[in-house]
């Protein structure tokens, strides 16, 4: 069920009419309904799927407990794998069985040896990548004896498939989202007018601004051979807003939509695009991804490298250093392949591994530039050459993210390089128009950048609130794209 349909629009007020007037004091009986809501949302889709996440749910519900119950370390790693294998074998088996059958294929026919293999027509579940990882960071913690397992599979049930965020997030940890199951909750009016709020920011968002820039992106992306290259370097710039639009609008009306319910789910986005370095872009970008990564693969890459090499006081640095190119760069690789069974998602990802490898290694240099040249890094000119460095770099790996295919990407990016780059050709109506309403977006942003989103305007006089918010139901009704367009990270 998508959030910008109109079965969303019916779905969402009868389920808190229940959930608050028929259930209200019935802690049991609220979580078994946001199960079986929940079900009934991922399932509009395809009910065959929702035995996946039944799968899923019980086996690390019962690996939970197992692991808790275990003191043989031994058998605590085998229940702990046991739980890895099930759920990385389905996710394995759905999104990427043909993409490794055929690039096996491919490295054969390279070196002359022709092989055949049956590829499956396999349906990729939507939002399988994103309670998969949720359910592992259960087991992984648990092991690690981080967090204690629930006995109530009713509230594990329900913090699996949460509607929310079940198909794109943000992911949850069980340490945040786990105990709000076991908590009595109370209708809150303050919590739930943000989370309207919220949500109509997160529709403003998706609908105005990303919709909009897709039907720009999808006609230059397509015609991209025969465009002068300012048009392709706009091409990829709306694609930069159209996925921050369309991601962010899904966490914004998931955040929201919980807080109805009483629920607080975790920030996931928080303007990326003003970061001064890439390591601040992924602490900005998708964040319970990015820490995800950071916690379950990252941390636990370098930790292994370095025990395996001696203490040694002149050997330390530089085994640190490589410690962490070596498992920034896997992390990455692996983060790129999590996003999709393609090669240029591998290469995307790989690419802001080694834009952070770069950003590492280049830190004191960075450091003894601004010494020498006494410029303060709060300098309001070095920020604003930081930031637009940091995002012309973002939109060159997005255009490995964007394109079909790798050949796609390279002639596309061959193209925004051709010598006449300069040149600015007459620009159709509807790109400037666009222009005009990201300028504006980008400004809002700006403007309430310390805020939790565009729409936090709670502090402001009564009038000036419902001006905002009336304004941005104006631009959703008559700027909206309401082609009912898929969020795009439910594909992956």
């Amino acid at each position: 069920m998508l959030f910008n349909s109109f079965e969303f629009a019916l779905f969402l007020p009868v389920v808190f009419a229940i959930y608050w007037f028929l259930l209200k004091d019935k802690l049991r009986l609220q979580n078994i309904f946001l199960i079986a809501a929940s079900y009934l949302f991922y399932g509009w889709w395809d009910w065959r799927f929702l035995s996946l996440i039944i799968i899923s749910s019980f086996v690390d519900y019962q690996v939970g407990l197992s692991i808790f119950r275990q003191e043989n370390q031994k058998k605590r790693k085998y229940l702990l794998w046991l739980s890895i294998l099930i759920n990385l074998g389905f996710l394995g088996y759905f999104k990427y069985y043909n993409f490794f059958v055929d690039s096996f294929i491919d490295a054969f026919a390279s070196l002359g040896i022709a092989l055949e293999a049956r590829s499956l027509n396999v349906i990729l579940p939507v939002g399988i990548s994103f309670y998969t990882f949720q359910t592992l960071s259960y087991s992984i913690d648990i092991f690690y004896r981080k967090i204690e397992p629930t006995r109530d599979i009713a509230q594990f049930f329900a913090f699996v498939s949460f509607f929310p965020q079940l198909v794109a997030g943000p992911i949850e940890r069980a340490s945040n989202l786990l105990p709000q199951f076991s908590k009595k909750r109370v209708f809150d009016p303050v919590l739930a007018k943000d989370g309207l709020r919220q949500i109509l920011w997160g529709f403003f968002k998706k609908m105005v601004i990303a919709d909009n820039a897709g039907t720009i992106v999808n006609r230059i992306f397509d015609g991209s051979d025969f465009l002068p290259p300012f048009l392709l370097w706009v091409g990829v710039i709306f694609f930069a807003f159209q996925i921050y639009g369309d991601f962010s609008g899904y966490s914004d009306i998931a955040i929201g939509t919980a807080r109805l319910f009483g629920f607080n789910l975790m920030r996931n986005f928080n303007l990326p695009y003003f970061s001064k370095d890439f390591s601040e872009f992924w602490r900005r970008w998708h964040i319970s991804l990015s820490t995800w990564l950071r916690d379950y693969l990252f941390l636990p890459i370098s930790y292994t490298f370095l025990r395996k090499f001696p203490k040694d006081k002149y050997l330390s640095v530089k085994v640190e250093v490589w410690a962490y190119m070596t498992a920034i760069f896997i992390t990455w690789f692996l983060g790129g392949l999590w996003h999709g069974a393609k090669w240029t998602f591998v290469v995307w990802g790989s690419l802001h591994g080694i834009y952070l490898m770069l950003a590492h290694l280049s830190k004191k240099i960075r450091r003894k530039g601004l010494k020498k040249l006494k410029l303060k890094k709060a300098n309001p000119v070095l920020v604003f050459f930081q930031v637009l460095g940091v995002f012309l770099l973002t939109c060159i790996a997005w255009v490995f993210f964007r394109s079909d295919n790798l050949s796609q990407a390279f002639s596309y990016l061959a193209g925004m390089f051709s010598p006449d780059v300069f040149h600015i050709p007459m620009l159709p109506a509807d790109i400037k128009k666009y222009l005009l309403i990201l300028g504006l977006f980008v400004g809002v942003e700006f403007i309430q950048r310390k805020k939790a989103h565009g729409l936090s305007v709670e502090s402001q006089p009564l009038p000036m609130r419902w001006f905002w918010y009336t304004l941005a139901l104006y631009a959703i009704v008559f700027l909206g794209n309401f082609n009912k367009i898929e969020f795009i990270y439910f594909q992956f």
